[in-house]
């Protein structure tokens, strides 16, 4: 027999000695030649203000290098269908580990994705039911609703040795989908009234359909199809006419000197608006969609995607349509349930999935619920999943906010998940806020001091203690806490609730006080989203501001987005005698070579794009002879490099006074975004900036009733001081202000409190108190008290 020795290591091998992050002169966006060392396998916090440039360093540059060395490993022909990423602006990045982004960004915009779908539970489910279905239908694509059943014959030439053979082939597939909603669910019918004017002629703007003017493509094919008299009213049309109008099949015209495809107006807004998710949907488009379009659940697969073949096959008394339906933390304990030796490893992958998302807080989500409907932290909860089980190591997890949408239960939950990756010998890389994740951090980043121009630089970087004691703001504000009001406002009236049954709530009786600061709170899928957005009545004088994300390209910004820009453009026009659109860079003012981007971008095929500075308008966007008309003494450029701050007190007086703009402006300051540039890309905006840009939009809107979705999104310890101060300012101006929150400062600060519980799902949707924040500290009866009562004795 052989024995094996072994000895003690002499040394630090050389491979141990990579256990930092090295970042050296990073620039991108706002950050100022930042350098620093990041160390490995340990969970690093980065904090400040919102635009401080925390995303820029972690997902910008730290995350964007790693994904981007990934990518080139590959061939060029995979990069050319991968999308290309330019090199970050930094001297040097060294010790880089794969990086693994889970952020934000909400999931599908797509209106057959769902939580089955997007997370592959749907497709290890419809595995089991191929496989232990009764009777059996099929293989697993029989139970998609993406699949429809379809079936074809026909002669096949084929050449074999030489010699031509013909044979009859048939073939047949069999899906799951739906016939009559094609997999959706839900069947339209569309108000044609909502579509057109029928007293009018297309030549007179009888189309009043969004993008359908009387001089754009969308029309000129109708009225150059030779099918339609244009300048015939519609309500005098002819059956022939009105049916090739409406319903015509798809047919090849000549438009002038083009060729175009024609199609009837019911089918062509099908499938330009209807075969989106409504929640993608630009605001004005989903208005229309919603003036329209009548949404009923499909009649014959009850609203379940699937046909009578896939209901049909059951497994333990359950079809696979009862299976995505129940509430994910009853489906695993049915899924534990199932034995089949010969499936043992497809069943105990899934139920290591299920039990994730109960794990995660997300158990009382169905796998049927369409991804478009959760909010960003589920979104964000939902990514994760595929990561706990992972088997990596020495990976890099890139976080942004995973407390988002989180109770402060639910906070200690995600704390433990972050520890357990890093613990498994992986970066964690966390951008947050809350001082409770911030203190599980074995290192932590301070960018500041301030936001915009006035940050991306490093205030300070070290222990959890050492940032209590650097006098940074957030060191300051990290152990804030609000005390509860002494004596809150009387309210007047309330919106009265009764039997709200919407989602998980449960017959709910509650009465919302007008005329004060309301918070409705409660664990994650406690139903505050359903009893705030599905229970009180919109319409006038009711300002729902959501969670949806702000969408805008690289040619939109600041002034674009709230409208601002009108009345500046109004006022340049008026004061130099010409049309206003010189001085859009989208319109006729726009520089001819770059277009008005201000930037001319080289494709360079499978190579990241390279953007340079326009070099006839250096970057101003503008043609030079629009440069030449001035309002106060600066040209239109100059006014959109302004920040917020300069361009208030610029149009509140002298010869550029312009009361309309000076609106805007004042309420951009209101929510802290004094520093923005004007003419700053949407692109370049962080998640909490773009939060309150929607916020400052909404308070032009006229409305007696506030409702807000989680205003804190992406504030700073000190911010979310500011963000009071204006909700205070609302109430005290006549309005009523709704705020659904989880946030323990904006809980003490309230008049009222509606708490929703006691768990989340099924458990959840009940009232379990309603009262004043001082009362529902003293009593501690729920989750939610237990909580504040803690925050509060902190001060």
């Amino acid at each position: 027999m052989s024995t094996r020795t072994t000895g003690a290591s002499t040394g630090l091998h050389a491979a141990d000695t990579h256990d930092l992050i090295r970042v050296r002169g990073a620039r991108e966006n706002n950050l100022q030649d930042v350098s620093l060392d990041l160390p490995k396998r340990r969970l690093s916090v980065f904090t400040g203000v919102s635009g401080s440039g925390k995303s820029s360093l972690v997902f910008a540059t730290i995350a964007a290098e790693s994904q981007r060395m990934i990518n080139e490993t590959y061939s060029a022909f995979l990069q050319g269908f991968m999308p290309s990423q330019a090199r970050p602006d930094v001297d040097l990045l060294e010790g880089l580990t794969t990086a693994i982004i889970v952020d934000q960004e909400r999931m599908g915009a797509n209106s057959r994705s769902t939580v089955g779908t997007a997370t592959d539970v749907n497709a290890m489910l419809r595995i089991v039911f191929s496989r232990l279905g009764e009777p059996y239908v099929g293989s697993p694509q029989a139970f998609s609703f993406n699949v429809a059943s379809i079936s074809g014959a026909g002669a096949v030439t084929t050449e074999k040795a030489g010699r031509t053979i013909k044979e009859r082939r048939s073939f047949t597939v069999t899906g799951g989908q739906c016939s009559r909603c094609e997999g959706m669910g839900t069947v339209n019918d569309i108000d044609l009234t909502q579509l057109f004017d029928d007293s009018k002629s297309l030549s007179e703007g009888a189309l009043t359909i969004p993008g359908y003017t009387a001089d754009g493509w969308g029309v000129k094919i109708f009225t150059g199809s030779g099918f339609l008299d244009p300048d015939k009213a519609i309500r005098d049309y002819t059956a022939k006419e009105r049916d090739a109008f409406l319903y015509k099949e798809p047919v090849k015209v000549k438009v002038g000197d083009i060729n175009m495809t024609y199609e009837g107006l019911v089918p062509k807004v099908q499938k330009s608006f209807l075969s989106k998710d409504r929640e993608a949907m630009q605001p004005h488009i989903r208005a229309f969609v919603d003036r329209a379009v009548t949404f009923t659940t499909c009649p014959d697969c009850q609203g379940t995607r699937l046909n009578e073949g896939a209901r049909s096959s059951r497994v333990h008394g359950l079809n696979i349509a009862e299976a995505c339906s129940m509430q994910i933390s009853d489906l695993a304990t049915w899924v534990t349930g199932l034995e089949e030796p010969s499936m043992t490893p497809l069943l105990d992958a899934l139920r290591d999935t299920l039990d994730s998302f109960v794990e995660i807080g997300l158990g009382y989500l169905s796998l049927d619920r369409p991804a478009g409907t959760l909010s960003g932290g589920e979104a964000q909860r939902t990514k994760m999943i595929r990561h706990l089980g992972s088997s990596l190591t020495d990976v890099t997890y890139v976080f942004d906010e995973p407390t988002i949408g989180l109770h402060p239960h639910d906070i200690q939950r995600m704390n433990r998940l972050l520890l357990q990756l890093r613990d498994k010998g992986n970066t964690v890389l966390v951008v947050e806020h809350k001082p409770e994740m911030i203190t599980i951090a074995d290192h932590v980043v301070d960018i500041g001091p301030g936001a915009g121009t006035a940050g991306g630089e490093i205030c300070y970087e070290g222990t959890v203690e050492g940032l209590r004691s650097s006098g940074t703001l957030t060191g300051r504000h990290l152990d804030d806490r609000s005390r509860v009001k002494d004596s809150v406002r009387p309210h007047r009236g309330a919106i009265e609730i009764r039997g709200a049954t919407a989602n998980n709530l449960t017959g709910v009786d509650v009465d919302i006080p007008l005329g004060v600061l309301v918070v409705v709170t409660g664990v994650a899928g406690s139903g505050k989203s359903s009893l705030v957005h599905g229970s009180i009545p919109h319409g006038a004088g009711v300002v729902s501001i959501d969670q949806a994300t702000i969408r805008g390209s690289r040619r939109s910004n600041p002034a674009t987005y709230t409208g601002l820009l009108e009345p500046i453009r109004k006022a340049f026009a008026k004061a130099n005698g010409v049309k206003p659109a010189l001085f859009s860079a989208n319109s006729e003012g726009a520089c001819p070579v770059c277009n008005g981007n201000g930037v001319i971008y080289t494709d360079l095929g499978v190579m990241a794009s390279v953007s340079s500075p326009c070099e006839v308008c250096e970057g101003k966007r503008f043609q030079a002879s629009v440069l030449e008309y001035h309002l106060g003494g600066r040209d239109i450029s100059e006014v959109l490099a302004m920040s917020v701050a300069e361009a208030e007190e610029f149009f509140g007086a002298g010869d550029a006074r312009t009361p309309a703009a000076h609106a805007v402006l004042v309420r951009l300051v209101d929510v802290g975004l004094g520093y923005l540039r004007l003419g700053q890309p949407l692109t370049t905006l962080s998640g909490g900036e773009r939060q309150r840009l929607k916020l400052a939009t909404h308070m032009a809107e006229k409305g007696d009733v506030y409702v807000l979705d989680e205003p804190t999104t992406g504030l700073h310890l000190a911010d979310v001081e500011q963000l009071l101060g204006l909700l205070d300012r609302l109430v005290d101006s006549g309005r009523s202000v709704i705020v659904v929150e989880h946030h323990q400062a904006v809980m003490a600060h309230a008049d009222w409190i509606i708490d929703l519980g006691p768990g989340a799902g099924h458990d959840g949707g009940k009232v379990v108190f309603q009262g004043t924040p001082a009362d529902l500290v003293a009593q501690r009866s729920t989750l939610t008290g237990e909580h504040l009562a803690e925050y509060v004795q902190g001060t």
